[in-house]
């Protein structure tokens, strides 16, 4: 693969030119070498990796154009968003659907992640052409690698990852996850300047808001990587994260890393997977501490993943309530209809074990003590 060429692809498919942000092609060459150089990728790896790619830089084409054609959507505010993260597997996914049941929020919808302009109408949140394409290929995925919906499902028009509107600036986690691309993983846990991504990430936000308002409300579990440059760009935000037993949270992750990367290559090493991933939850923990220590314990607000699943509606009150904001009685019944409608194992059962990753129980206790200690964590 080579840089220049996916760009060429992506123009010829939009018919447009202006990527914006020049500051996107050093990541995009980072990542483009990596894949080429250390991914293994097989031939199918290879089809759907350069499809991603360009489809991914036509989206960020298609914005750019509609954002330059109406840049008025730059002047209106991103007011208060809300971000749901902590450690992958500690129930971000649970609160964010469950926050989503109020009608006052706005979520970031899988289906406009992918295919985002011209920004929705409030009848095409959850309908339309672009709605049933997505939700063809999610029910493609139910079928044909049930596995990891068991993991992790998404419908078409459920609230996805914010790293999503990261990812057309090529520094996203995401790319770190589905495949071996150790250069990379170094350059974006170390070197990586997370700010091009969050100001387009803002940009992003602002063209779905055209015509649909609500107080955006998002979740991206890697997000304690990036905390400074987020609260830069959006220095109003709040900051919600979720914690559960690092020794849950580790074997759950590596399992969805380890039934993912073989859709790419056939080549997939499950320790490498492990330390990966202890390398970027220490970092993620060490930057939620420094982020805590400069701006004071409470700028985070912490929600344990055990109170979460044993009273959800019941914690969800008590985040309302730090943020001094009301909630009201519809928006509790919803939440409690998704919980009775989506019972955990609803898409199948998950089953997960560190030794497969190299990785114990004890190295594991030991090496996140002092996490769990600071933040109460029942293991």
């Amino acid at each position: 693969m080579q840089v220049q060429d996916l760009i060429a692809a992506a123009k010829q498919q939009t018919g447009l030119s202006d990527l914006g942000d020049e500051r996107i092609h050093q990541p995009l060459q980072r990542l483009v070498q990596a894949l080429n150089d250390e991914a293994k990728l097989n031939e199918g790896g290879i089809q759907r990796v350069e499809a991603n790619l360009i489809a991914t830089l036509s989206n960020r084409l298609r914005v750019e154009d509609y954002l330059a054609q109406h840049p008025q959507l730059l002047e209106r505010a991103v007011e208060k968003p809300l971000f749901v993260f902590g450690l992958p597997r500690t129930g971000t996914t649970l609160l964010i659907n469950l926050l989503s049941m109020d009608p006052a929020r706005r979520c970031f919808l899988r289906w406009e992640a992918l295919d985002s302009v011209p920004p929705p109408q409030p009848e095409e949140l959850h309908a339309g052409q672009r709605y049933d394409k997505c939700q063809e290929m999610t029910e493609l995925a139910l079928k044909y690698a049930p596995h990891i919906s068991a993991i992790h499902h998404e419908e078409a028009d459920s609230p996805t990852e914010c790293q999503f509107a990261m990812s057309p600036s090529f520094i996203a986690q995401y790319y770190d996850s589905m495949y071996h691309v150790p250069s990379y993983h170094r350059w974006f846990l170390q070197e990586a300047d997370y700010l091009p991504a969050f100001q387009f990430h803002k940009r992003f936000l602002q063209l779905l808001q055209a015509h649909v308002g609500g107080r955006w409300t998002l979740k991206n579990p890697w997000h304690p990587l990036f905390l400074d440059e987020l609260t830069t760009v959006y220095p109003d935000a709040q900051l919600v994260m979720t914690h559960r037993d690092p020794v849950e949270v580790v074997a759950s992750a590596c399992s969805l890393w380890k039934a993912v990367r073989p859709m790419f290559s056939d080549s997939v090493d499950l320790e490498v997977i492990g330390q990966g991933l202890l390398e970027t939850f220490d970092l993620m923990i060490e930057r939620t501490l420094a982020f805590k220590a400069k701006h004071g314990w409470n700028s985070i607000y912490d929600l344990q993943y055990t109170r979460l699943m044993c009273d959800p509606v019941g914690e969800i009150q008590k985040v309302y309530d730090h943020f001094d904001e009301p909630i009201g009685v519809e928006t509790k019944t919803a939440m409690k209809k998704y919980i009775d409608d989506n019972p955990k194992g609803k898409h199948g059962q998950h089953s997960y074990s560190l030794a497969d990753y190299g990785l114990t129980t004890e190295e594991i206790r030991g090496r996140y003590r002092d996490y769990c200690t600071r933040f109460e964590i029942a293991c």
